[in-house]
């Protein structure tokens, strides 16, 4: 049965327009009869007006109404006569457009293939015969040491703790300690960097003056793990000390402050460089930048890597050979250079995609595989570097697409699965679990398509975008809107009645709703969820209550 829409009626307005001459009352009568047939047979079409006369005077003087009709459009297609968008847990597809989730026309998202079969669309490759040398040294030198078995997926699909509205803005970026199990680093929308240990839960700082906007990348020293890197929409790189909170700014782009949006520049991608020493980050505008980890200077001249004018989101280097380097942008593509011959135009292989690419990554043991998201909810899977790169071993159809209130989501490797085909992704689309919206975490298996799990807890009612798996232990670190979730793996062994234990501050106190003002596009209405949690009536569920300190 398809879903109901509720239409709303909408107001008949009447605006005075001068004449050149004068008409008489029973003109206007008569006018008026013809607009009154005119609505009637509007109201015939299913288009529901409300009538309203607005400023009807000066009749004597001459004057002829005009009827403007305000009539629903549809937020999609902007035509009358049809609505579009999530009602509930169910998105209801525009008809004058393709399928939502796998953009292709002929059906709707409620009934997509994709989204009801086990594998999530899956395009597998074509058996690719060639004799490239640089494929048959991978299979001769590389390929014994990528384990045939797969080993058994843990996943985390419980909330271990959580720090409710942490942030004072919405969280784009993640990253673990490389040493310190315990501590994960968080940026926000609004500059700051949070350090949490999720393990003592009440034990967290906010470092609030390293930025003045979006945190968008962090990346610790490898030589030093207690300085990180973080590059930020103002257009600096910031290296900070997370024992005192100093922090130095090795590169700024914009000294001489705004300027206008033509010359305003904005770092995204970044990926440090442990054998050269080298922190690479890219901009808005297309460049390539590098800045020197021991004098914590800029390093030679912007170099083009990717179309002008468009950003550059995505920077990777390659775990096993740091010299290739792995980017993607807003020009639809990702491309793969060689560190040690960067210039413009000299890319080794450009993967064309049809939308924006989120990011791209090698993966993490190998680095023979990549792995990219992108607009067109697309994960797309090349299974070696070595071969083919024309087009994806594998398309997998995933709900990614995501609005310009939201930190964009991308897909990462597990960087414990030997066999590398595990990812995981937050998801777009709502469903309907138990009479309740809720946008789980995928866990899926980007060698088959196949969806492995998907987490979700029902009190997480926002969406999640940021997810970030833990080098070494079975955590899941989460950031919804402003706040974070640890998920660990749930004891099967446990009762039923103790699986609810968990620890979750609540910090800051619900915002009350008031009007934006210009300028401030705020995303803090997705964070209702969390206000509407209640106090368990089980005793056993524990629930503390702490300040989180903030340091200038």
């Amino acid at each position: 049965m398809a879903p109901t829409t509720r239409r709303t009626s909408f107001p008949k307005v009447l605006i005075e327009k001068d004449s050149d001459s004068e008409q008489s009352s029973s003109d206007e009568e008569q006018e008026e009869e013809e607009m009154l047939v005119e609505e009637e047979n509007r109201v015939a079409e299913n288009v529901k007006i409300k009538k309203l006369e607005v400023g009807f005077v000066g009749n004597s003087k001459g004057k002829t109404p005009i009827t403007l009709s305000l009539q629903k459009v549809c937020k999609v297609c902007k035509k009358p006569g049809h609505e579009a968008g999530f009602k509930g847990a169910t998105y209801i597809d525009c008809p004058m457009k393709p399928c939502f989730l796998c953009k292709t026309p002929g059906h709707t998202t409620l009934n997509c293939p994709h989204r009801v079969s086990t594998e999530h669309g899956v395009v597998p490759a074509p058996r690719r015969k060639t004799t490239k040398p640089l494929e048959y040294v991978f299979e001769r030198q590389l390929r014994h040491a990528i384990p045939l078995i797969k080993p058994k997926c843990v996943i985390p699909d419980q909330v271990h703790c959580a720090v409710i509205r942490y942030h004072s803005r919405r969280v784009t970026s993640l990253e673990f300690h490389p040493t310190k199990n315990n501590i994960l680093l968080s940026g926000d929308k609004k500059g700051q960097i949070g350090v949490w240990d999720f393990e003592k839960v009440y034990e967290k700082v906010v470092y609030g003056t390293i930025h003045s906007c979006l945190v968008n990348t962090m990346k610790f020293n490898p030589r030093n793990d207690c300085m990180v890197y973080s590059a930020s929409s103002d257009g600096t790189i910031s290296c900070t000390d997370l024992e005192t909170g100093i922090s130095s700014s090795p590169m700024n782009l914009n000294p001489d402050g705004w300027q206008g949006p033509n010359t305003w520049k904005m770092l995204y991608g970044m990926d440090v460089n442990c054998e050269k020493g080298l922190v690479l980050v890219a901009d808005n505008f297309g460049f390539l930048h590098l800045v020197d980890m021991r004098s914590n200077h800029r390093n030679g001249d912007a170099v083009l890597i990717h179309k002008k004018g468009s950003k550059v989101v995505g920077i990777h280097c390659n775990p096993l050979q740091p010299d290739i380097l792995l980017t993607c942008g807003n020009d639809h593509y990702a491309r793969i250079w060689d560190l040690r011959r960067l210039e413009a135009g000299s890319s080794l292989c450009n993967l064309e995609h049809k939308r924006v690419v989120n990011s791209a990554y090698f993966s993490p043991i190998s680095g023979n595989k990549i792995l990219t998201t992108s607009q067109d909810n697309r994960l797309r899977i090349w299974d070696s570097i070595f071969g083919n790169m024309e087009s994806p071993s594998r398309e997998i159809v995933h709900s990614h697409d995501f609005n310009r209130h939201l930190t964009p989501f991308k897909a990462e490797w597990d960087p414990k699965d030997s066999s590398e085909s595990l990812a995981v992704v937050g998801r777009y689309i709502s469903e309907n679990f138990n009479g309740a919206a809720l946008h789980p975490i995928d866990f899926i298996d980007i060698s088959t398509g196949q969806l492995v799990a998907e987490v979700m807890d029902p009190n997480i009612t926002t969406i999640s975008p940021v997810n970030k798996l833990h080098p070494r232990d079975d955590i899941l670190a989460t950031g919804s809107s402003r706040s974070l979730f640890i998920w660990k793996p749930r004891e099967r062994a446990e009762p039923i009645e103790e699986k609810d234990e968990r620890k979750i501050i609540v910090y800051g106190k619900a915002e009350k709703k008031r009007g934006k003002k210009k300028g401030d596009d705020s995303d803090e209405s997705d964070d209702d969820g969390f206000s509407k949690l209640k106090k368990p009536k089980s005793k056993q569920t524990e629930w503390k209550l702490a300040r989180c300190s903030k340091k200038g």
